[in-house]
């Protein structure tokens, strides 16, 4: 049995993507606008070891599998028929199938790529979110190339969801590389200041703080005294360049450190923009209770981070390709849970709000910046690496139009008594 059938047995006849391999066979429509290439019999040893995702991912990091065309759309097909459809092979098919591919195909292990979080090498950091795990876990995401994430991100160097105005967020803009994403970014930030009820002379604290972004904005833009911490070492000493260069430092300061090794009770504000994520389900509780801690009475916090459109969903999927290649012990949690983490911990919820359409907006324009500048980015961090982000970014989009993740923005107060300190209706 050829390759191609073995394709048509799986999937079915009727795939909307055209599938080729190194044996010569074809399958699929042959005027799909992407297809499938099975390059060595590499590919095969994946996907018969890991017939799903990570198989699938395996093959393609490591070159064994090309996909020619738009990733985002191989996807959606992938998703509207394969996935929708099942996979709907008999016992007969099965042992056909093996019988063809040889059993040494299931049994021969290929070692995963490089780019694949080992199991044992987070085993060896202690457990989970414990503070020697957590700066290995963000040293495999963050710590990857400045340069890199220069080329991805774009100017702003933000690493986090913008908020579009419809002119911005129109998705035509997408590739023009015209200032939109860099627009949003502004406004993200701006929405944040705004919600914090940011002035001048008051001292904000930016839990996970990427290179700076809020930072900077809060200090340049508010005149506010900032202090940003990252446990990455390369986003931190970026971070801190970019800062003298503005000629904020009397005001801006990143620091190389854990949010936990913060003190106490010295801050107006906090901002926390995608960190939660890395937080963890069962220490949420302990994350609110720390970032309560740190604020004067009547503070303000303003959480922003990626979450489960349910609240009784999985936090996550140590098996999934996320978790293995892009955010190891990543952990999403749905809307309820985080403002009744922040609730128990001493916060008034005043605010909450969706982006989920925001985001797959802002990782469309990421995921242009990659392909414009791909072959600055491969000779930056590899091309396993440069295929990590394409696939990633393509699904994330995906995920996100399919509600199959959210992006919430919650604001607790730490009230003055009985007083929040805000006025009575909001300006943002």
């Amino acid at each position: 049995m050829r390759l191609a059938e073995i394709f048509e047995r799986v999937v079915g006849p009727d795939a909307p993507i055209r599938f080729t391999a190194y044996d010569g066979s074809s399958a699929g429509d042959p005027d799909s606008e992407v297809t499938v290439n099975v390059r060595t019999p590499v590919a095969v040893n994946y996907l018969a070891q890991s017939p799903n995702a990570v198989g699938l991912t395996r093959a393609y990091v490591s070159g064994h599998l090309e996909l020619e065309g738009d990733m985002y759309t191989a996807l959606r097909h992938m998703a509207d028929f394969t996935f929708a459809e099942g996979v709907n092979v008999t016992p007969r098919d099965l042992l056909a199938i093996v019988g063809s591919v040889g059993w040494v195909k299931f049994v021969n292990r290929v070692p995963p790529p490089p780019q694949e979080m080992r199991r044992g090498t987070l085993l060896g950091r202690g457990i989970r979110h414990s503070k020697k795990r957590d700066a290995e876990v963000i040293h495999h995401h963050y710590d990857v190339s400045n340069e890199f994430y220069e080329t991805v991100l774009g100017p702003s160097m933000t690493y986090t969801c913008a908020v579009f105005d419809e002119e911005d967020g129109a998705l035509d803009r997408v590739g023009d590389f015209d200032g939109a994403l860099e627009s949003a970014q502004f406004r993200k930030y701006d929405l944040v200041s705004r919600k914090l009820g940011l002035e001048k002379g008051m001292r904000l604290l930016d839990v996970g703080c990427g290179w700076g972004g809020m930072v900077r904005h809060a200090a340049r833009e508010h005149g506010v005294r900032a202090v940003g911490v990252t446990l990455s070492k390369e986003q931190a000493e970026w971070g801190a360049k970019r800062i003298a260069q503005e000629g904020l430092t009397g005001l801006a300061e990143i620091r190389h450190m854990d949010y936990r090794d913060v003190p106490d009770g010295s801050f107006d504000r906090i901002s926390s923009i995608g960190l939660t994520e890395h937080i963890g389900a069962r220490n949420l509780d302990p994350y609110f209770a720390s970032l309560n801690a740190k604020l004067v009475p009547g503070g303000r916090l303003l959480n922003h981070c990626i979450t489960r459109p349910s609240n009784n969903l999985k936090p996550m999927n140590t098996k999934g390709v996320i978790n293995r290649y892009v955010f190891p012990d990543g952990e999403l949690e749905g809307p309820g849970q985080i403002q009744t983490a922040m609730n128990d911990a001493g916060f008034e919820i005043r605010h909450q709000e969706n982006l989920r359409e925001h985001y797959a907006l802002t990782l469309r324009h990421w995921g242009a910046n990659l392909e414009r500048d791909w072959d600055r980015a491969v000779a930056e961090v590899g091309e396993g690496t440069a295929r990590v982000w394409r696939l990633y970014m393509a699904g994330c989009v995906l995920g996100f139009e399919r509600n199959v993740v959210q992006l919430h923005q919650i604001l607790g107060v730490k009230l003055d008594g009985t007083d929040a300190h805000m006025p009575l209706r909001p300006n943002f």
